[in-house]
């Protein structure tokens, strides 16, 4: 048999003895590892001799992997067979099995092609594993020999099946499979092109056949099943299941490590804490402890030292080159993208939007044809979730896209690391790491556990060509080297122990493109140098001290995205007395003045992580405490100077402070601002609303806008003079009272996210109407003192309220004592969250739960008592959907 296409019987075997060099045979190996070596089936097949040879391999294998089938796959394997036996439907079913190397997915699919249900079902059967390079004939004709084996051994002999051309071929196969109902597995496709290529050769009638489709890739699962039901994405193992796995494997039996061997049970964690519930890692590294010594010191030597072992120990070696395999799979712009991922620490649930700006910051993306250097860097973080090469931490109802952050696997970061290292691409300072001898890094990482002082740090070669500084836990002064010239990416996200002072020298890094102090809470004055950075793209000071940006920003012409202030949880109640304020002054000009004498004692009071000098503790005094408390000035956003009109690159604004004497000029600047697509403004009122509704009409490619106003009377009455919504707008949040909806919601057709918070809503039922009205909102989060009432009612009598809904969120609405959900309302709705108080057992809060058919999950934040959580999961009881109920 030619590599491109190998029955299912003889595995990859005779593929492997045609490649003589060592790191080919390794991959070779790997692949059949992957693909449980061999489905074993030689009653369906015919082989001849030579194949035959190659079963000790095979069958070592198998014997191997055993444990696949037998430990944590019952329920996937009973879902697959169900798929595949759906009588409902008479055509040709494709039934995609997808996810990351190394899950047992060729495994599970050889279970289930075995089966006894579906070997009466389906008389004929074939399976083929696609090599590569691909060859398409080739693996027709295997799948032809396996159809038909008899029939196809009597063209060969007259020469009707081999060397002939391709049109005899396809018609050969085609004429095996007319009117007949069969059962074909493809394993391993890797593009959507070898699916084509194979699917014109098969019968194009309607049938009740059923074709197996294995692969990495969401894409080209998507691409071959058209029904969104048949597409299957195979998980990692739980930890119970990975913990049977792991005991069936080391001590060939399910053992009771607490009871049995307490001495390795923290060893034992940490090791499945790196497999993370990856049988080929769970397997193979079990089968290696097997032969080991069973004590705590032998197995803390291997987790000690995972990434070398997995280089150089050859019991451990498949495991590399399977997941290598997807790695190497990657197009060239996708594992630049990837092995960034080594710069976060392992567990690091990393931003999207992080990795976004970074990689753009890099120069990874760039724009293109009519897209964007951020939708093209987009892409490229999706497509890498697709391949399975990074996996979403937090299917998020915050984001309107779905996914907000993103883990990597243990394993894929130890190879990524050591790929990295391979290049000098990227070096993390940690605790125990050699700093000498490093030549040439492009990006650099501090961990928060390396202890080193100025001198270590010093020792680093060559610092001048440093792109990236990244750092995790304190922030020591030296960091920042006057060598990082060329230094594109400033990330101190999180950094403890930043003060102003540290931040002098910034004006130096003139290449730099990213700059993140988000969560530095001790930085309260950004430097008037910061105009010097001509090429910045992205300023991020979220969650810091800051409550004005410098003067000198108007000059940053690149400038894309401006992240600063951060959304409190003040919900718009009235202001402190004046009598409070006083105090506030007094207290603060009290603390001007010792910090003007004692900047330690400030920093006490101020509770300072850093080591400020006086200046710091003076600017905090006087440029952030004094003026916030005189004149009472929202601490949730920051204050632009004028002038930001020139800044015609700005994407993101936010979050902006209007209320103080510049705010009417600042609303005028958003004016020219026309590429603007995100929007935060806090300190709306009267005075300034007008202007405003006048920016928001100017703004038409805005999609994302947040307003919020505090106090009384907050929002209301300052919406309404807005005549012409940006068309575009797919988020909107409103916090602040309104009373009622302003008229023009009404007409967002796009709007995708709707958030209210302290809006009051007292007419209820007009309100939902008009929401309901709304053809493509699909998360609705509705917050404290939103609304003024009672009872929400979802449908109004009305069978297409809620067209699209599918995330409810009713968080802490205090005098809510009635939801419900009539006849066809919100038939898209997923997830149901709520948070409230006060529910006892025999409160009866939803109606009509049973009535929502796509609902998944509920979950309940906050105590309720265990007669009010029963009687829910009774009434969840009676949905047909089944829908899964979750405490927090």
């Amino acid at each position: 048999m030619n590599a491109n296409g190998s029955d299912c019987s003889r595995g990859r075997a005779g593929c492997g003895r045609r490649r003589k060099a060592k790191q080919k045979g390794l991959q070779d190996r790997a692949d059949a590892t992957e693909a449980g070596s061999s489905f074993n089936i030689a009653s369906t097949t015919s082989s001849n001799s030579a194949d035959n040879k190659s079963l000790t391999h095979t069958e070592m294998t198998i014997a191997d992997f055993k444990e696949y089938e037998q430990v944590g796959r019952e329920k996937e394997k009973s879902d697959i067979i169900k798929l595949i036996s759906n009588e409902d439907s008479q055509q040709l079913d494709v039934i995609s099995v997808w996810g990351m190397g190394g899950l047992g997915k060729t495994t599970l699919v050889r279970d289930v092609y075995q089966s006894q249900h579906l070997s009466v079902r389906f008389r004929y059967r074939a399976c083929v594993t696609i090599m590569h390079p691909f060859n398409c004939d080739e693996l027709i004709k295997s799948l032809a020999r396996q159809l038909d084996a008899e029939d196809y051994e009597n063209k060969e002999e007259t020469g009707l099946a081999g060397g002939r051309t391709k049109p005899r071929l396809q018609r050969s196969l085609t004429d095996i499979l007319e009117g007949k109902k069969y059962l074909i597995v493809l394993d391993d496709l890797s593009s959507t092109t070898e699916w084509d290529s194979i699917i014109q050769h098969l019968p194009a009638r309607e049938t009740s056949s059923r074709i197996i489709v294995t692969t990495r890739s969401e894409n080209i699962a998507r691409h071959c099943s058209k029904k969104q039901e048949n597409i299957y994405k195979l998980q990692i193992l739980g930890y119970e299941d990975g913990l049977n796995l792991f005991m069936e494997k080391v001590f060939h039996k399910i053992a009771y490590l607490n009871d049995e061997y307490p001495e390795l049970v923290e060893q034992a964690n940490l090791i499945l804490k790196k497999c993370d519930g990856l049988p080929l890692a769970i397997v193979t590294i079990g089968g290696f402890l097997a032969n080991q010594p069973k004590t705590a010191l032998e197995w803390m030597k291997l987790n000690d030292h995972i990434s070398a072992e997995l280089e150089m120990n050859p019991e451990l070696e498949r495991i590399a080159a399977v997941l290598n395999k997807s790695y190497d799979g990657l197009p060239y712009h996708l594992k630049s993208c990837m092995l960034y991922f080594s710069i976060f620490p392992q567990d690091d649930k990393v931003s999207r939007r992080r990795l976004v700006r970074r990689w753009i910051a890099e120069g990874y993306s760039r724009e293109l044809r009519g897209k964007s250097a951020e939708e093209i860097a987009e892409s490229y973080f999706m497509e890498l979730i697709s391949r399975s090469m990074i996996l979403p931490s937090q299917e998020s109802i915050h984001s309107r896209r779905g996914i907000d952050s993103c883990q990597v696997h243990d394993l894929i970061r130890e190879i990524g690391i050591s790929k990295s290292a391979e290049d000098n691409l990227v070096f993390t300072l940690e605790d125990g790491c050699g700093l000498n001898n490093r030549g040439t890094i492009r990006h650099l990482a501090i961990s928060s556990s390396w202890k080193g002082d100025q001198c270590d740090f010093k020792s680093i070669v060559d610092m001048s060509c440093i792109r990236s500084l990244t750092v995790f836990g304190k922030w020591r002064p030296f960091f920042m080297s006057e060598k990082m010239r060329l230094l594109r990416v400033l990330d101190l996200e999180g950094t403890s122990g930043l003060v102003d002072h540290h931040l002098t020298g910034i004006g130096k890094l003139l290449h730099l493109r990213y700059l993140s102090l988000r969560g530095c809470d001790d930085i309260y004055h950004l430097p008037d140098s910061l105009g010097n950075l001509r090429q910045l793209q992205t300023l991020d000071v979220t969650y810091t001290s800051i409550i004005e940006l410098p003067r000198t920003i108007i000059k940053l012409s690149k400038l894309e995205h401006i992240r600063a202030g951060g959304i409190g949880s003040n919900d718009g109640g009235t202001h402190e007395t004046y009598a409070d304020t006083l105090c506030t002054l007094a207290l603060s000009s009290m603390a001007f003045c010792v910090g003007c004498c004692a900047p330690q004692v400030l920093k006490e009071v101020m509770d300072m992580d850093g080591d400020p000098n006086r200046r710091d503790v003076c600017t905090a005094c006087c440029c952030n405490k004094l003026p916030s408390a005189a004149t009472r000035q929202s601490p949730n956003g920051v204050e632009v100077p004028r002038g930001t009109r020139r800044l015609k690159a700005l994407d993101t604004m936010g979050v902006v402070n209007v209320s103080g004497s510049r705010g009417k000029a600042v609303l005028n600047d958003l004016k020219s601002l026309t590429r603007l697509r995100k929007l935060r403004v806090t300190g709306i009122n009267k005075k300034n609303s007008q202007d405003l509704c006048s920016a928001l009409s100017n703004l038409s490619c805005l999609e994302s806008l947040l307003v919020r106003s505090e106090g009384n009377p907050g929002l209301s009455g300052c919406l309404d003079a807005l005549p012409s919504p940006p068309k575009k707008l797919q988020s909107l949040k409103l916090y602040g009272n309104l009373v009622k909806l302003p008229e023009w919601i009404a007409a967002l057709w796009n709007l995708m996210k709707m958030e209210l918070r302290s809006s009051r809503i007292l007419e209820v039922d007009a309100a939902m109407q008009v929401l309901g009205n709304l053809p493509n909102l699909a998360i609705l989060r509705l917050l404290r003192h939103s609304f003024a009432s009672e009872e929400l009612r979802f449908s109004l009598n009305r069978d297409a309220a809620f067209p699209s809904l599918a995330v409810l969120e009713l968080s802490l609405l205090d005098k809510l004592e009635s939801v419900e959900f009539q006849g066809g309302a919100a038939p898209k709705i997923e997830l149901l969250q709520f948070r409230g108080w006060r529910y006892k057992a025999n409160t009866v809060l939803f109606a009509g739960l049973p009535s929502l058919l796509s609902l998944k999950q509920v979950l309940l934040k906050g105590r309720y008592e265990d007669g009010f959580v029963d009687d829910l999961r009774a009434r969840l009881a009676g949905n047909p959907n089944r829908p899964v109920l979750k405490l927090n």
